[in-house]
């Protein structure tokens, strides 16, 4: 009988570790995406980055976590801005 209950616990201790590195590993599916865009005003710039975010978001057959964070540098004759998010699978 101790034996049965010591196999039993055994079984569920691995069973809890191999649920918990199948967790670890679907936290590690998540990456920082990136879209990028150069344009002649800011408003478009922040669009299109937007959108070239999306696109590569959508590529990676992932989704975006929390809120994307754009930000913009103006030059001398265009505006430049990057678009990033957390995306996971």
């Amino acid at each position: 009988m101790r034996r049965i209950a010591r196999v039993a616990i055994a079984a569920s201790a691995l069973a809890f570790i191999a649920g918990q590195a199948q967790a670890q590993e679907q936290k590690s599916k998540c990456v920082m995406a990136g879209g990028e865009a150069t344009m002649i005003t800011g408003d478009l710039a922040r669009f299109m980055a937007n959108a070239a975010l999306n696109n590569s978001i959508k590529g990676m057959n992932a989704k975006g976590v929390g809120a994307a964070k754009v930000t913009c540098k103006d030059g001398l004759a265009s505006v430049y801005c990057l678009a990033k998010q957390r995306a996971c699978k």
